[in-house]
């Protein structure tokens, strides 16, 4: 199963709930306590976040870490079918 690299995926759900939240990406990289060269990494798809990294994220933005890695999730499927791979 191949679809669209998992990586950029969860940028674009980042992204999206980050923007739906109304914060920037230095907001959210205080309120994670990360770097805000981080959040942009992790945006572009070049870093993919620990799991704990991951629970202060959804902390920052309101949600739970699930919500997150379930539109990842259902995004990767999605790519998969989209593929014919799947």
């Amino acid at each position: 199963m191949h679809g669209k690299d998992i990586g950029v995926i969860f940028g674009e759900v980042l992204r999206v709930h980050r923007m739906a939240a109304g914060i920037s990406q230095e907001e959210l990289a205080f309120r994670s306590d990360v770097d805000r060269t981080y959040v942009s990494r992790l945006e572009r798809g070049t870093r993919q976040p620990t799991i704990t990294t991951m629970i202060n994220i959804g902390a920052a933005l309101g949600i739970p870490a699930a919500v997150l890695m379930q539109d990842v999730e259902e995004r990767y499927l999605e790519s998969i079918k989209a593929t014919g791979r799947g």
